[in-house]
């Protein structure tokens, strides 16, 4: 099941490594964070906003 993000939130996350903007991928539930090359995952449309559960976007 895909919850949806609320934009407003979206607008107010940054991504917790370089402080920049993240973007939506509704179909893998995730945060992506393309200046940090990281994924943050969306569970239970709870954003996990920690780096260390963050996965690594390929080059």
């Amino acid at each position: 099941m895909t919850t949806e993000l609320d934009p407003r939130l979206l607008s107010l996350l940054v991504c917790p490594v370089t402080k920049g903007p993240l973007t939506y991928d509704r179909e893998t539930q995730e945060l992506i964070s393309p200046r940090a090359k990281l994924a943050f995952p969306i569970r239970d449309g709870i954003p996990v906003m920690l780096p260390e559960e963050a996965r690594p976007l390929e080059a």
